[in-house]
C-alpha cells in the first residue's frame, strides 16, 4: 500500500528530499501562498510547530500559484517573505502545482486519498466555492485540490488521515494535529 514515504520533492534550494525522512513523525503538507487571503494561516502554523514539534511534528510547505496568480515569487523571494513577515522555521519545497497534468505526484496522491467535500456553509465559503470551480475547471478530473492552504494530516506510518480545506478553523486544525500526535500506538 502506498504511503507518503514514497515520494520525493525538492526543497526551496532544489536538492531532492525523500519524504521517508519523516517516518515516524506527524506530518500537516500544506500548498501555500504569499498573496492569497489564506496567508495569515502562515501564524498559527509556525505557533502549531514550534510548539509541537519536540512531540515529533512536522510542517511540510508547498508554495502553488495555481489559484489566482497569488505566489508569482520564485522561491527564494517566497521563503524570505515567509521568514521575514511570519517567522516561518519549518520546512519550505520548491514551487508546484497542484492541479492539472503538471500536478505533484504527491499532491495527487494525497487528494486521491482525502478528496474534496465542501468548503463549508456560509457567504465567503460560497464565494469561496464559486471562485474555485471558475479556476478548477480547466483541470477537469485534474482538479486535485480546491484553492491555497488546504491541508492534509499525516500519521506516523505516512498514512493521509485527514484533509482540512482552508475555510477549516485553525484551532479545529490544532485540536486534530495534537490527537494525533498523543494517539496510543
Amino acid at each position: 500500500m502506498k504511503s507518503v514515504y514514497d515520494f520525493s520533492a525538492k526543497n526551496i534550494f532544489g536538492e531532492n528530499v525523500e519524504l521517508s525522512q519523516y517516518r515516524g513523525k506527524v506530518l500537516l503538507v500544506v500548498n501555500t501562498a504569499t498573496g492569497c487571503g489564506f496567508t495569515p494561516h502562515y501564524t498559527p502554523l509556525e505557533e502549531m510547530y514550534e510548539e509541537l514539534k519536540d512531540e515529533g511534528f512536522e510542517v511540510l510547505d508547498f508554495p502553488c500559484n495555481q489559484f489566482a496568480n497569488q505566489a508569482p515569487e520564485n522561491e527564494e523571494e517566497i521563503a524570505n517573505f515567509c521568514q521575514l513577515k511570519f517567522g516561518t522555521n519549518f520546512m519550505q519545497f520548491s514551487k508546484i502545482d497542484v492541479n492539472g497534468e503538471d500536478a505533484s505526484p504527491l499532491f495527487a496522491f494525497l487528494a486521491t486519498e482525502k478528496p474534496f467535500e465542501t468548503f463549508g456553509k456560509g457567504i465567503k465559503n460560497g464565494f469561496l466555492n464559486k471562485f474555485a470551480k471558475m479556476n478548477n475547471k480547466k483541470f477537469g478530473d485534474k482538479a486535485y485540490i480546491k484553492w491555497n492552504f488546504t491541508k492534509f494530516l499525516i500519521d506516523r506510518e505516512g498514512n493521509v488521515v485527514d484533509r482540512f480545506e482552508p475555510t477549516i478553523d485553525m484551532q479545529i486544525v490544532k485540536e486534530r494535529v495534537v490527537k494525533e500526535l498523543r494517539k496510543e500506538v
